[in-house]
């Protein structure tokens, strides 16, 4: 059955070692961190990235991001392997909330695959006896700001807008169809795909752009 679904940023400076003592990164974290709590031991993500799918046996770490902070899929993880942001962060929350805790991590680069790789985990979420989470891990647009990532288009800013009215009122048909300046639109498209309707209820823990990227924190409840 499926249990809750948390939403969250793929970004690296959640990891305190690449942040720092930053006031808005402390910020975000909280949000992220009461976000995957809510989720029960066994959790599926959703993220952007190569397409490939990430056992519960893997473990990786943050090097490249600038500090070796090592993360893992689930506790007794030991075969390394070259995991995308999506999934660092996926093994970063679980560490700090949930250490016996496994997550099978799904990353895609085109969002009608992902939409379509949502549909197939939810019938397969369906026939579990036990509540399996969901971790949504993407982020928005990049270009919300003078000192942003992606160049500053403050013609984004509406659609950021559009999508964080989305997130927050369980709109799984809006996060379809999402333009090429929302970042982390195969991960927004893969949870349309496996909620299937509107969420019955949301909560909204952190909606922003510290730095020139949409950040939204929530759990919707299917």
């Amino acid at each position: 059955m499926l249990g809750p679904i948390a939403i969250m940023p793929s970004a690296p400076v959640l990891v305190p070692e690449l942040a720092g003592a930053a006031t808005e990164a402390a910020e975000l974290r909280t949000a992220v961190l009461a976000a995957a709590a809510a989720l029960p031991p066994r959790w599926v993500a959703f993220g952007d990235g190569a397409d490939a799918i990430y056992q519960p046996d893997s473990a990786g770490t943050f090097a490249g991001f600038g500090a070796d902070v090592a993360v893992r899929l689930s506790p007794g993880a030991v075969r390394p392997a070259d995991l995308p942001l999506c999934a660092l962060i996926a093994g970063w929350v679980r560490g700090q909330t949930q250490p016996h805790a496994e997550a099978v991590v799904h990353a895609h680069t085109d969002p009608g695959a992902a939409f379509a790789a949502g549909r197939r985990v939810r019938d397969e979420i369906d026939q579990a006896d036990e509540p399996i989470g969901v971790l949504i891990v993407a982020d928005g647009a990049n270009t919300l700001t003078a000192a942003a990532p992606g160049g500053h288009h403050p013609a984004d800013v509406e659609q950021q807008r559009m999508l964080d009215d989305a997130l927050a009122g369980g709109d799984a048909t809006a996060l379809t169809g999402l333009g090429a300046q929302i970042v982390g639109r195969a991960g927004f498209a893969a949870l349309a795909g496996l909620a299937g309707g509107p969420a019955r209820s949301v909560t909204q823990l952190y909606r922003d752009a510290p730095y020139g990227v949409g950040y939204f924190v929530g759990v919707w409840r299917p």
